[in-house]
């Protein structure tokens, strides 16, 4: 139930076991769903969808209009998943006519302090440490855990199951199962505690840090090496993931560490 000291616009739609703490301000065309708590002096602004079992912290403000100059006022939304935490302060900003809609998935954290733009898509499970910035645009894959106070520039795309170090420089497309770090960011080996603990098999891991020898140790460039990848090894799910994320990278994936 809210609180006498909390604003919902009337037009809003909020499940009737939803916590709303006081100072709460809830604009028009906005959903909560069953379960979610509402933090005090949270912000929710129009065309916000929050799914269930969601706990938004103090000072976050969700749902804000883009920070982007060529926003016209197109009616966009910023999607929260379902089971996802959202701690003290975060800024999440709507879409543009680019994508439509800003969206963190399902059984998300997001760390106190972090922003994330306009038009980004944030996959399931995902940890985005204490104040990492997303500009515009940027897409992060499922289980991918980026360090505090990373900073991801705009296009960046993330691949799933990747581990970042804290204070990272992101302005290179990161593959699939890897650890990156070190200044400019490197590839650094594969995740594979990480995987370990998801129900990667030892045969799938190996399976992976072989396709990534080849892509990064053979002295090859990444179409040549892609090309290594899909004629020599076993094909696999995770080897087709690994080679369509390099093929259709926009930006260029990440340099490796001895380049």
């Amino acid at each position: 139930m809210p609180q006498p000291l909390a604003f919902i616009h009337p037009d809003a739609k909020i499940a009737p076991n939803v916590i709303i703490e006081p100072f709460v301000s809830i604009d028009k065309n906005v959903v909560i769903l069953e379960g979610s708590h509402i933090g005090p002096n949270v912000i929710i602004r129009e065309g916000t969808r929050i799914g269930r079992n969601c706990n938004i912290f103090p000072g976050a403000v969700i749902g804000a209009i883009p920070q982007d100059l060529k926003f016209c006022g197109e009616e966009t939304t910023a999607i929260i998943g379902d089971n996802t935490t959202i701690r003290e302060c975060v800024t999440i900003n709507r879409g543009t006519i680019a994508k439509g809609r800003t969206e963190i998935g399902n059984n998300c954290l997001i760390m106190a302090y972090c922003h994330v733009a306009h038009d980004c898509i944030v996959g399931n499970h995902v940890i985005l440490s204490n104040a990492t910035q997303l500009a515009g645009e940027v897409i992060v894959g499922d289980w991918a855990v980026i360090g505090g106070g990373s900073l991801i520039h705009q296009f960046t795309q993330i691949g799933a199951h990747v581990m970042i170090q804290g204070g990272s420089k992101i302005n290179k497309d990161i593959p699939p199962f890897v650890k990156a770090a070190r200044e400019p960011i490197s590839y650094c080996g594969i995740n594979s505690v990480g995987l370990r603990r998801r129900g990667y098999s030892n045969q799938q891991i190996r399976e992976i840090q072989e396709i990534y020898r080849v892509l990064y140790l053979s002295g090859m460039n990444n179409s040549m090496a892609v090309e290594r990848i899909e004629a020599e090894l076993p094909a696999a799910k995770e080897r087709d993931e690994i080679v369509l994320f390099v093929r259709n990278s926009p930006r260029g994936i990440m340099r490796g560490y001895f380049d």
